[in-house]
Formats: structure tokens, sequence, C-alpha cells
């Protein structure tokens, strides 16, 4: 029983370790420090995981396909000045596009220098009640920081499946923490 529990209470720390993260490149401008199992999704697959009129400037995945991180630019334009009313803005849209969302923490912070306004959360999409094909929830962790820049605004967004989050929740601040972007974006 005491090798169970020694166990138990060092697994998060043995989890972590296995997370190395490699800084990769993301375009000129964008390096994230990513887990080095992580690679650049195919076309197909972002087309498939990210169907939008504008793909991600860059989308990775994990060798089970069940992890993800991408980089995108936002169709709204924000000055940087409109960061607390940009992040209630963000909030919202969040809130609008799942059945429930349970928010783990919100907040504005400076990382590298830059502002980011960073949300973390678990959500959850209901399967539809009237069809008769009754599908389970959707159940996601998500953390995602937006960082308003030059009239644009980046979208960092991490996602996992919500039964994955104790392994990647002490990892993913290490991996937002690193973004840096150049002036030039």
């Amino acid at each position: 029983m005491s090798k169970l529990l020694i166990f138990l209470l060092f697994m998060p720390i043995i989890v972590h370790g296995q997370e190395k993260l490699v800084k990769t490149k993301i375009s000129d401008e964008i390096t994230v420090s990513l887990p080095k199992n992580f690679y650049a999704m195919s076309q197909s697959d972002m087309a498939q995981r990210y169907p939008s009129v504008r793909k991600p400037v860059g989308a990775y995945t994990n060798d089970a396909r069940m992890v993800d991180f991408s980089v995108n630019i936002s169709a709204t334009q924000w000055r940087e000045s409109d960061v607390e009313i940009a992040k209630e803005f963000f909030k919202a849209s969040l809130v609008n596009l799942y059945d429930r969302v349970n928010f783990i923490q919100e907040d504005i912070k400076v990382i590298n220098n830059r502002k980011f306004i960073v949300f973390e959360f678990e959500s959850r999409i209901e399967g539809d009640r009237l069809s008769l094909d009754k599908k389970e929830p959707i159940r996601k962790y998500t953390y995602i920081q937006y960082l308003i820049m030059n009239g644009k605004t980046l979208v960092f967004s991490f996602n996992s499946p919500v039964q994955l989050k104790g392994q990647w929740q002490p990892v993913v601040p290490e991996i937002m923490n690193s973004v840096k972007v150049k002036n030039g974006i």
C-alpha cells in the first residue's frame, strides 16, 4: 500500500518530466516551446480540426492526435489600449461556443514583455437531445491566450480531452509562457 501511495504522490512529477519542451518556430515572427512529440498538422488535419475561412498560422498535435496547440489570427481588430474591453468580449465569445464553461482562470498577464489575455477552462458540448443517435458530450480542457498587437489579435490555443487535464495542466503554462512574438507581425 505504501509503495502505491508513494507512486501516486510522485506521478505528476513523473508525467511532467516526460514532457520535454523544444523551441518551435511557428512563423518568422512567432516561436513557442512545445513538447518534443508534437508535430505540425497536415493540411487535411488542419482543415478537419479548424474548419474556418482563416486557416491557422500553425497547428500542432501530439502522437496520439488527441492534444492540440494552434496559433491563429482573429478577424477581430482591437487597439492594444482596449485590452480590458477585449477580454470581456473574448470571454463572452467563449461562453457562446459551448453548452457549459467552467473557467479556471481569466486574467491579463505580461509574458515576454507583451500583455496577453488568458483563459483556462473546461468546456462541454452536449449531443443533440432531439436526435435518435445519442452522442456523449464532448468535454475539453482549454488554455487560450490572446495577444493584441499592431491592429491584429493573435490567438494561442491548447486543447485536450478533459480526461487528460491532470497530465497537461502543469505543462501548459510553461508552453504558453514561452510564446515569443516579434514586432513585425
